[in-house]
């Protein structure tokens, strides 16, 4: 038996957050996170808001480029 596409969904999320979740050297240097895995899964929440929503987004975001000129 196969798994659904939500199951399928929530693994492959889980395999992002704990990707993620590994510190780049830059941020193990910089004294790193108490709770990485949860770090990891509100970056990946943002840049998927952002992405989904690019201009809703715009202004809340410095990472959002600038779509007015």
């Amino acid at each position: 038996m196969s798994e659904s596409a939500s199951e399928h969904d929530r693994a492959r999320e889980q395999e992002l957050v704990a990707e993620r979740a590994e510190l780049l050297p830059e941020e193990e240097t910089a004294g790193g996170s108490a709770d990485p895995e949860a770090q990891a899964a509100e970056i990946l929440a943002d840049s998927e808001r952002r992405t989904l929503d690019p201009e809703g987004t715009q202004q809340e975001s410095v990472q959002s480029p600038d779509t007015n000129g």
